[in-house]
């Protein structure tokens, strides 16, 4: 059912005043209206009547159109203000409008006063619902604001609180083995399995701080040593099983500077290259990892190839979701590869894999090469 609106009507004459009331109910229009001439009266009616719509005379006995709107202005009132009015010129018209007037209709043109007004309303309940939307909107980025303030607090501590004292438990476990030797080393496969738990929760929080630093951090860009950057993540997983008996070679053809994010990339290499070493295959006499690079000037293409013991083609699609485990040799939470999808959307970049079970994998990691202009 059509909601009943209340106009008022700044008109000093009349008869003017009963035209546009019989104007509007021969549209059918549900309304009801009073008029006023006078500065003090309307004032108060902007607030005791409290109108949806304003019909304004420009000429009164003690003042225009203009002020009224002014005056309607002052009072923060989200009311539309049509100026309705006899002959007036296009100058006038425009400066109603970019005062803030809604709409100005002539008297010689009364027919178009009913739809002048729904437009005006409909326009006034856009604008009101968009502010609303805004606040809304507003009030929500300043709890996501909160939000991820505590989230960096709760990263803080999970890096500090928990790292720190599983750092301390492994320079323990690396001390009581020292120990061990005197009683025939009784203990020591007790304590490497403390170690290798220890390790695994490590890396497991290592993970979590990955994806929570990708994915609220902003891109920092800088030049990269390719070659460089690779041999620093061999350097981090020497410490893996197995890592001495592969038989690793690296291939960079960098023919121009390159720019990134030198800690995304490193985290996506370190990943592949650490499941590489991991998922070697013990079977193999030679066991191989090769990484080859290519350095063009609109992009980065990495191939990390191993022969170790590859993915099984029924789990090749899911082996970028979290805490997916393709294998029971799987010892870790299952987010490495995700956390690799995941960083590399945020470079740009896209990932590809080829694998034949008990062959080996190959992954090639393609990012844009971003140079200052």
């Amino acid at each position: 059912m059509e909601e009943e609106i209340k106009i008022l009507m700044l008109e000093d004459v009349p008869e003017d005043a009963e035209l546009l009331v019989r104007i509007l109910k021969k549209e059918n229009l549900l309304f009801t209206s009073i008029r006023v001439d006078e500065r003090k009266k309307y004032a108060e009616a902007l607030v005791e009547f409290a109108p949806d719509v304003i019909l304004s005379d420009h000429s009164l006995p003690q003042f225009n159109s203009i002020e009224a709107l002014e005056i309607c202005q002052s009072m923060h009132l989200d009311v539309p203000f049509i100026v309705v009015t006899g002959s007036v010129s296009e100058e006038f018209a425009v400066n109603c409008i970019k005062r803030g007037a809604d709409d100005y209709v002539l008297k010689s043109n009364l027919s178009r006063l009913p739809v002048a007004i729904k437009f005006s309303l409909a326009q006034h309940r856009m604008q009101r619902k968009r502010k609303q939307d805004e606040e809304e909107l507003r009030k929500q980025n300043e709890e996501l604001i909160k939000i991820n303030r505590e989230l960096d607090s709760f990263v803080y501590s999970v890096s500090h609180n928990l790292r720190a004292p599983l750092a301390s438990i492994l320079g323990l476990v690396h001390v009581a083995k020292l120990e061990d030797q005197k009683y025939n080393n009784t203990f020591t496969p007790y304590l490497k399995m403390i170690e290798l738990s220890v390790n695994r929760l490590d890396e497991t929080i290592k993970e979590i701080l990955d994806y929570s630093r990708n994915a609220r951090s902003p891109l920092t860009l800088s030049p990269i040593n390719l070659e460089k950057l690779i041999k620093d993540c061999f350097d981090k997983v020497k410490y893996l099983d197995r890592y001495a008996d592969i038989k690793k070679t690296v291939h960079a053809k960098i023919e121009v500077p390159f720019y990134s994010d030198q800690y995304r990339l490193s985290t996506i290499l370190l990943s592949i290259i650490s499941n590489a070493i991991i998922y070697c295959d013990d079977k193999k006499t030679k066991k191989t990892l090769s990484i080859d690079a290519v350095a063009l000037e609109d992009k980065v293409t990495i191939t990390i190839k191993d022969n170790g013991i590859g993915i099984d083609k029924e789990y090749i699609d899911l082996i970028y979701k979290m805490f997916f485990r393709a294998t029971d040799e799987s010892k870790g939470a299952g987010l490495g590869l995700y956390i690799v999808k995941e960083t590399l959307a945020k470079l740009n970049g896209e990932i590809k894999v080829e694998s034949t079970l008990h062959e080996g994998t190959s992954f090639t990691v393609t990012v844009p090469n971003v140079m200052p202009l």
